[in-house]
């Protein structure tokens, strides 16, 4: 069966690929813009988290005045710009690697997505010490003394909706949508879907009557394709289909 003509981007006229099986299909797979948005997005974000004011920590020493000392996000959470470095390195890999190794760079992600919202949640919910761990962080002097610890959570929560965005960017690099992809790229091209059908139609005539009955889209595909579903061998042709 000779190509299908179809005009290509420069409006010129030129013949379609065979179109005889599913091994005929080449076309590449979807670009994932969607993955890369959120990771973007989310590396911003823990940027942004990791310049802000986590934790404001008020002490005194009883020798001097009382300090205040604000600790961002860089220092309550020492890994939290790393992480976005990550992330930002990470949409680099997600162009360079394709199939299972993008499906394992989807799980990586993923587990950056969950280390990163650790720290925010734990400051959000009031889980552990939070003014011990702010005088530590803080180099207060020995004898100085803690006298209140204010958490900011409009950062932590910024760190935590970062950490989810690069979770579902994660989960969407994981899942193989390739080839359902192409498939149903195939069947929506109508050059692809007339050609298919006039095959069918072409193997049904071919046949003995022992194939299944064809649909009728398939049907009016093989006439938009040129193929005359009610064609049949030796019948009407010449003397081999005359009635005797």
């Amino acid at each position: 069966m000779t190509g299908t003509p179809a005009a290509d981007d420069t409006g010129r006229t030129v013949d379609a690929p065979d179109t005889g099986g599913p091994a005929a299909i080449a076309k590449p797979a979807a670009k994932p813009v969607v993955p890369v948005v959120l990771l973007a997005l989310a590396a911003a974000g823990l940027w942004a988290s990791s310049r802000m004011t986590w934790v404001t920590v008020h002490s005194a020493d009883g020798l001097t005045e009382p300090r205040t000392d604000e600790l961002n996000g860089g220092v309550w959470f020492g890994a939290l710009t790393p992480l976005a470095l990550v992330l930002v390195a990470s949409i680099a890999a997600v162009f360079a690697v394709k199939g299972v190794l993008r499906q394992l760079l989807g799980v990586v992600i993923s587990v950056v997505a969950a280390a990163a919202a650790v720290p925010g949640f734990a400051l959000a919910v009031g889980a552990g010490k939070t003014a011990d761990r702010a005088g530590a962080l803080a180099e207060l002097p020995v004898r100085a003394v803690v006298s209140s610890a204010e958490a900011h959570l409009g950062p932590a929560i910024l760190s935590i909706v970062a950490a989810s965005l690069a979770l579902a960017a994660g989960i969407l690099l994981t899942r193989r949508t390739g080839e359902r992809t192409e498939v149903s790229d195939r069947y929506d091209n109508p050059v692809f879907r007339k050609a298919d059908a006039s095959a069918a139609v072409s193997k049904q005539n071919t046949e003995t009557g022992t194939a299944a009955p064809l649909s009728d889209r398939v049907l009016w595909d093989a006439l938009d394709a040129g193929t005359d579903p009610t064609d049949t061998p030796g019948a009407g042709h010449g003397p081999a289909g005359e009635n005797k």
